[in-house]
């Protein structure tokens, strides 16, 4: 029997709809079958070891993210994570501008690339999270210092088109002008070479004992050497707000006037009190965060005052610094 041919047109192209719509309703299903397995689960962010933060300087002082997936659903919660964790998530930062940061250049390399992302698959019971550190440094450009609003897009199903993604709470990162800007404008040297100041690689207590020499002999430039000037400054709540407010150049003329001040004996008295002889008691410090106890006399002609001094000191890109004092009297000898 003859078929005309529009017949025939007529048939193929229905069933090329059916088929089509049937494609589509599966993926439409299992893309909603993925989103809703995932509405128990959340993501979270904290800041690791928090320290003094910096612009660029990707490896010598990095922005440790703690990244936590949790399950607060009754059923298990799967989901993949890949080894190479660009693929499983992303960072975002905006400036008080909403000004949003760039990605860095390895990141958009190894996503523009072709490759095989290699990952596994994670189970979580009701209850459980699944917690690792990731480098904030490695994802965006953090080129100038502000204040920055961060936070984290996890991608369950690993990064690709129409990805399915959670969003986690919201930090606010504080990057500060590096030491090099924010210093004094005069280089530091010894007084009887022409060798230029450098801080030394050099534990904790003898941080404090190089500075407490200093401060002895009168040696200015060797007792600042060690010292986090602007943390000295933002002991008090009053201070910190000022000091944070106001432009780079004016925070570069509080910190010398800081310092003056303490030369001049006009503020902080007890840190820049010249003990006749001090010793230090005990030490403890951890990979970035330590104390010094030192026990130091003062002599007031006719008797010894005892005070007990804990010096809070803290490693930036291998060095310590003093960033914060207490002070208790013991009396007197």
């Amino acid at each position: 029997m003859y078929i005309p041919c529009w017949r025939t047109t007529l048939k193929r192209n229905i069933f090329i709809i059916i088929a089509f719509l049937v494609l589509f309703g599966q993926t439409f299903y299992a893309q909603t079958v993925n989103t809703d397995s995932y509405n128990t689960a959340s993501v979270s962010i904290k800041f690791y070891d928090k320290t003094m933060y910096y612009p660029n300087s990707t490896d010598t002082n990095p922005v440790f993210v703690h990244i936590s997936v949790k399950n607060n659903g009754s059923d298990t919660l799967r989901f993949k994570l890949a080894d190479d964790r660009m693929f499983s998530l992303d960072f975002n930062a905006y400036t008080i501008k909403n000004t949003q940061l760039e990605q860095t250049d390895s990141l958009i390399r190894k996503r523009t690339t072709n490759q095989t992302v290699y990952f596994r698959e994670i189970s979580l019971e009701n209850g459980e999270e699944y917690s690792f550190v990731e480098n904030l440094k490695d994802y965006l450009i953090i080129g100038e210092p502000s204040i920055y609003y961060i936070e984290l897009n996890f991608y369950p199903e690993l990064y690709k088109s129409n990805k399915i993604k959670l969003v986690s709470n919201r930090l606010t990162l504080e990057v500060r002008p590096s030491p090099s800007v924010a210093s004094s404008s005069i280089i530091p040297i010894k007084s009887d070479t022409a060798e230029i100041l450098k801080p030394e690689e050099i534990s904790p207590d003898k941080v404090v004992e190089q500075t407490i020499t200093a401060r002895q002999k009168s040696l200015w430039d060797q007792y600042f050497l060690y010292m986090d000037i602007e943390s000295m400054i933002e002991r008090t709540p009053a201070a910190k707000r000022k000091f944070r407010s106001v432009s780079a150049d004016e925070r570069q003329k509080m910190i010398e006037t800081y310092k003056s001040d303490l030369m001049e004996s006009r503020i902080d008295g007890d840190i820049v009190a010249v003990p006749e002889k001090f010793q230090i008691e005990k030490t403890v410090y951890s990979q970035t965060e330590g104390s010094v106890l030192v026990t130091e006399w003062f002599n007031n002609r006719t008797y010894y005052e005892k005070k007990s001094y804990t010096y809070e000191v803290r490693q930036r890109d291998g060095v310590w610094q003093i960033y914060d004092y207490t002070v208790v009297n013991l009396g007197t000898e």
